[in-house]
């Protein structure tokens, strides 16, 4: 069972310049499988957190590999990326239907202003979970 909610994996960038124009392209050779990128190198950074979390949301965290012995071409350089699993799981974790009770007044005025009440209620319980 994992138990580390808080985990940081090297990834490899490599900035291109191609047909396709300027882009950052991701790949983490500790995540087999791993590719990603962004228009920008905070782009490709948050697509590699969210890769990395999908990737491996199902299964046995891998062990962290020494980037130093990675095989590194002329665009390449390191960086890491922090993988915060526990909100990442809180995000994207099937729903389940939950009925609540509120007060007919709140009901109609919220159907009327097109409020979606199980936003409402999820966005509430996730900022008294953060606290």
């Amino acid at each position: 069972m994992n138990k580390v909610k808080n985990l940081i994996y090297p990834v490899v960038v490599t900035e291109c310049n191609d047909e396709s124009g300027h882009y950052f392209s991701v790949v983490s050779p500790n995540i087999k499988g791993m590719v990603t990128d962004g228009e920008t190198l905070q782009e490709a950074m948050v697509h590699a957190e969210d890769a990395i979390a999908t990737m491996i949301a199902d299964t046995e965290y891998p062990e962290v590999q020494d980037p130093r012995k990675w095989k590194l071409e002329k665009n390449d350089f390191i960086m890491w990326v922090p993988v915060n699993m526990s909100k990442w799981l809180n995000q994207h974790q099937k729903t389940v239907r939950r009925n609540v009770s509120i007060p007919e007044n709140l009901n109609d005025w919220a159907k009327k202003n097109k409020i979606n009440v199980s936003k409402v209620v999820t966005d509430a319980l996730r900022s008294m979970q953060e606290v």
